[in-house]
C-alpha cells in the first residue's frame, strides 16, 4: 500500500478522490486531507520534484488510520530513523540568521580537519626535501660544474663566478634557517593593556589589529600572512621579512643556476640523446652522471624559478600595497561594500610604495639598504605587533591607524 500511494502521489497524474474510496470512520477527513493537500498552490510547488512531500503525507495516514500500534517493528524503525533525519538537518539550520553556508562548513568541517593535520604533520617533510633539493644544487655545482669552468673561465670572471655564487647561497641560507627557527609572533596571554580590535572566536583571547587565528598552529598570529608548510610555520610579523627574502634570493639564485648552465645543459642532453645509438657512445661512467646531473640541475633550478618567481612577485605587489594576503581578502571585501554605497576604501597601512618597503625591510637609513637587505641581518621589524604606529619618518598618515 506504501508503494502504491507513493507511486501514485509522485506521478500525479490521477484524481486523488475518486481513486480512494476509503471505507474508515475518518475517510473523509482523509480525502480532505488529500484534497487540501494536492489542490493548494503552495504545495504543488515541490510535488513532482520531490519525494519529501509524499513521503511525510504517507506517514501522517499511516497514523491516522491506526497503524501506529499495528505496524510491524521494521515500519515503526523507519518512521523514528525519519523523524530523527529530520532533527538531524534542522539541527543545521537551528536559527533564523544561519544560512546555507553554516550546512556547508559544516559538512566540510573533517575535510577541514584532515587538511590542517596532513599540512602539520607534513610540514617536517616539506622542510627535509626543500633542505635536500638545495643541496643536492650545491653539490652539482661542485662536483660537476666548477671541475668544467675551470677549464675554460678566465680569472676574473672565475672571480666574480665565486663572489655571487656563495653571497647568494649565504643569504640563502641565513633567510631559511630564520624563517624556520623565528616565531611569527603570538598575542601575549593575559595582558589586557593592548590595543584589541576583537575576540578571536576560536581561541577566545584578546585579537590585536591585523592579527589572524591559525588553524594549523591553533593559535593566533601577529599580522599573519598565511601558513607556509615550506616553512613548517607561520609567517607573522618577525619572520615575514626572513619568508619574502628567502623566495628573493632562492629565485635569483635558480635564474642564476638555470641561465649560467645553459650551455653545459645543451650538450649534456644531446649526449644523453646519443646513449641508444648502434654502436652506442664510449662515455665513462662519470661522464654519464655529469650529464644526468647537468639536466636535472637545470630543470630543477628552471620549474623553481618560475613558480617561486611567481610567488615572490605577488608578496612584492602586496608588500607594496601594505597588505598581506588576508587583509587583501578583507580590503577587496571592504573595497566592493564601500563602493556600492560610493564612498572610497583607503587602507591604513597603506604608506606609499617606498615607504611601504621600508618599513616591511627595516631601512631607516641609506646605509641600511646594504647592511640590513644585501647583507645577512636579524633585526627586528618595526612596531611589536599589537599596536601600528607608523615610523617617525612617515608623514603620509597620522599616527593612529584602525583596524582593517
Amino acid at each position: 500500500m506504501l508503494a502504491g500511494v507513493s507511486l501514485l502521489l509522485f506521478v500525479g497524474q490521477i484524481d486523488i478522490r475518486p481513486a480512494f474510496p476509503l471505507q474508515h470512520p475518518s475517510s473523509s477527513f482523509i480525502q480532505q486531507v488529500f484534497i487540501e493537500h494536492f489542490h493548494d498552490p503552495g504545495a504543488m510547488r515541490g510535488q513532482r520534484s520531490l519525494l519529501l512531500g509524499p513521503a511525510r503525507l504517507c506517514l501522517r495516514l499511516l497514523l491516522l488510520l491506526g497503524y501506529r500500534r499495528r505496524c510491524p517493528p521494521l515500519l515503526r524503525g523507519l518512521v523514528q530513523r525519519w523523524r530523527y533525519g529530520k532533527v538531524c538537518l534542522r539541527s543545521l539550520l537551528h536559527n533564523s540568521f544561519a544560512g546555507s553556508d553554516t550546512a556547508v562548513d559544516a559538512a566540510f568541517e573533517p575535510i577541514y580537519w584532515l587538511v590542517d593535520n596532513v599540512i602539520r604533520w607534513c610540514g617536517v617533510v616539506f622542510v627535509v626535501l626543500v633542505i635536500v633539493l638545495t643541496s643536492s644544487i650545491v653539490a652539482i655545482a661542485y662536483l660537476c660544474i666548477l671541475p668544467l669552468i675551470l677549464q675554460t673561465y678566465s680569472v676574473p670572471r672565475l672571480c666574480w663566478h665565486f663572489f655571487y655564487s656563495h653571497w647568494n647561497l649565504i643569504l640563502i641560507v641565513f633567510h631559511y634557517y630564520q624563517a624556520i627557527t623565528t616565531p611569527p609572533g603570538y598575542p601575549p596571554p593575559g595582558r589586557n593593556d593592548i590595543t584589541t580590535v576583537s575576540i578571536c572566536k576560536k581561541c577566545i583571547n584578546p585579537k590585536p589589529a591585523r592579527t589572524h587565528h591559525c588553524s594549523i598552529c591553533n593559535r593566533c598570529v601577529l599580522k599573519m600572512d598565511h601558513h607556509c608548510p615550506w616553512l613548517n610555520n607561520c609567517v607573522g610579523h618577525y619572520n615575514h621579512r626572513y619568508f619574502f627574502s628567502f623566495c628573493f634570493f632562492m629565485t635569483l639564485g635558480c635564474v642564476y643556476c638555470s641561465y649560467g648552465s645553459w650551455d653545459l645543459f645543451r650538450e649534456a642532453y644531446a649526449a644523453i640523446e646519443t646513449y641508444h645509438q648502434t654502436p652506442p657512445p664510449t662515455f665513462s661512467f662519470r661522464e654519464r652522471v655529469t650529464h644526468k646531473s647537468l639536466v636535472y640541475l637545470w630543470f630543477l633550478c628552471s620549474s623553481v624559478a618560475l613558480a617561486l618567481g611567481a610567488l615572490t612577485v605577488w608578496h612584492a605587489v602586496l608588500i607594496s600595497r601594505g597588505e598581506t594576503s588576508i587583509e587583501r581578502h578583507i580590503n577587496k571585501k571592504e573595497r566592493r561594500r564601500l563602493q556600492a554605497k560610493g564612498r572610497v576604501f583607503r587602507n591604513h597601512y597603506n604608506y606609499g610604495c617606498l615607504d611601504n618597503w621600508k618599513v616591511f625591510l627595516g631601512v631607516d637609513t641609506g646605509r641600511h639598504w646594504l647592511t640590513r637587505v644585501l647583507l645577512p641581518s636579524s633585526h627586528l621589524p618595526h612596531g611589536n605587533g599589537m599596536s601600528w604606529d607608523p615610523p617617525p619618518w612617515v608623514t603620509a598618515h597620522s599616527a593612529s591607524v584602525m583596524a582593517v
